[in-house]
């Protein structure tokens, strides 16, 4: 999600925003008996990293190296109001045109990257973002915090997009032109998990399924959202997404674009035929286990549970889940 400086990164579709590769999951065919049992000393498989979800990845400063996934969320953790000074806004181009770049006083001498007879215009990518894109990225955070606050405050439905304009210090039209729709405050567009999710798919070792990869990818991810940074932004996004209607349909909206994408991948990989329901199972398990994960882990961040207790629990269910899709439901709630 977006909402926020600090929960950037704790929603569903956040949740893995910087993490292009799958984390090594330990393989759970081994389990025997109890799925969720490990052996004794086995080492922990190294858990994903959460991005700073729901939601915006952070805007990085000019000079800082683009951040690392929080959980998702997703990323960052908590909505924290910020209390600081808004940094300058971009010029109000909606309504005078645009004012990004100063005007060449007359006579003046032509600057020094610019195209000309005999010479290219210097890269300016090598010099980091010009000032119109820093001030462009500074009212972006600016919008993007006033949002979280508002939306911590009151609400998402109850909160207007000319309210969180006032409040960041821009007019309505700048808001759209960075957000088109207003869930686009809280969701991304294309979530970061989808690139995520297929990586692990496609990257998997020789012998393991594409469930069992992409069960194992979300697993160790969302178990994290059970950590202390980024408890308190799941929280916080729990709150603004179970008080949403809209937003509730959102998220379903994106899941299921989540599945579709997931089936296709897989049939393209078994060349499964036009219709065949195996791929369309298997992507719908897999997100339906990263849907009851997410959950429960809203659940417990809000009953107050964080820390290496419940990331281990979030695992341990996970686990047990992913065995459910490992070795098939055939014997499960058999009537005695």
């Amino acid at each position: 999600m977006t909402a926020g400086a600090s929960a950037r990164r704790s929603t569903a579709t956040d949740l893995l925003a910087d993490d292009a590769a799958a984390p090594d999951v330990e393989p759970t065919s081994t389990v025997a008996g109890d799925p969720a049992s490990v052996p004794p000393g086995a080492a922990e498989p190294p858990s994903a990293r959460v991005v700073p979800l729901p939601s915006r990845p952070p805007v990085p400063a000019a000079t800082a190296p683009p951040a690392a996934v929080a959980p998702t969320a997703v990323a960052s953790t908590a909505v924290a109001p910020n209390t600081t000074a808004r940094l300058p806004a971009e010029p109000v181009e909606d309504a005078a045109g645009p004012t990004g770049s100063d005007p060449q006083p007359a006579g003046a001498a032509e600057p020094a990257d610019a195209a000309g007879p005999g010479r290219r215009a210097r890269r300016r990518e090598r010099r980091g973002p010009n000032l119109r894109e820093q001030r462009r990225l500074r009212t972006r955070e600016a919008i993007v915090d006033a949002a979280a606050e508002l939306f911590a405050e009151r609400g998402f439905d109850h909160v207007s997009v000319i309210e969180i304009a006032q409040r960041a210090g821009v007019v309505e039209k700048t808001v759209f032109n960075h957000f088109p729709v207003k869930e686009g405050l809280v969701f991304e567009a294309d979530p970061p998990m989808r690139a995520a999710l297929l990586d692990a798919v496609r990257r998997r070792p020789a012998g393991e399924s594409a469930a069992a990869a992409a069960g194992g990818f979300v697993v160790a991810a969302v178990s994290q959202l059970g950590s202390p940074a980024a408890a308190e932004g799941v929280a916080e996004m729990a709150r603004i997404i179970r008080g949403s209607r809209t937003l509730q349909a959102r998220e379903r909206e994106i899941l299921g674009a989540l599945t579709d994408t997931l089936a296709e991948q897989i049939t393209l990989e078994t060349r499964a035929a036009a219709g065949d329901l195996e791929p369309w199972l298997a992507a719908n398990a897999v997100l339906g286990l990263y849907s009851a994960l997410l959950e429960a882990a809203r659940d417990r961040v809000l009953a107050g549970a964080s820390g290496p207790e419940l990331v281990t629990e979030l695992r341990a269910r996970g686990r047990r889940g992913l065995a459910l899709l490992q070795f098939g439901l055939a014997g499960y709630a058999k009537r005695p």
